[in-house]
């Protein structure tokens, strides 16, 4: 019996690494794990069942309908381990370490402002935020969600 858990943890083990796990109807693993900075410095970043589990929950409860109204959502930063974490910059407390986050390409400000009074209206989160670069003109939605105790919280960021 020992043996048999050992193969069912090590096969789900393999499956979560390969990244074609299916985290909700539109959103597979390798969108929250594709990381440059991993490749780039040869690093891992799986991460563990616990940390999938709350990702399919952020997919389920906040990606999912974001896409159905908004069409196509691309994540541009999902699950980061935390040494991939601390090469990009991310806080040490980052809910992207925890699975609980991802940061979201949007095409233009007003396209941004839609998707967060979206979420803002009709959905659970614990974290909304607008970010953007001015030198650069760079923005995206950070949005968190936690299986229980979301804050709500809505800022505007910029760098």
């Amino acid at each position: 019996m020992e043996n048999t858990k050992k193969v069912a943890a090590n096969a789900a083990t393999a499956f979560i690494a390969n990244g074609d796990l299916r985290l909700s109807d539109h959103f597979k693993l390798r969108e929250f794990t594709l990381s440059g900075a991993a490749i780039r410095y040869n690093l891992d970043n799986t991460p563990t069942t616990v940390e999938v589990e709350r990702l399919r929950a952020l997919c389920v409860n906040v990606l999912e309908p974001l896409r159905h109204r908004f069409g196509v959502i691309r994540i541009t930063s999902g699950y980061r381990s935390e040494r991939v974490n601390k090469i990009v910059g991310g806080a040490v407390r980052s809910q992207h370490r925890l699975g609980e986050a991802a940061d979201i390409h949007v095409s233009s400000l007003e396209v941004a402002q839609k998707m967060c009074h979206f979420v803002k209206e009709h959905l659970d989160f614990d974290q909304l935020i607008l970010e953007s670069v001015a030198k650069t003109g760079a923005r995206w939605i950070h949005v968190s969600y936690k299986a229980t105790g979301n804050r709500r919280e809505f800022f505007t960021l910029k760098r």
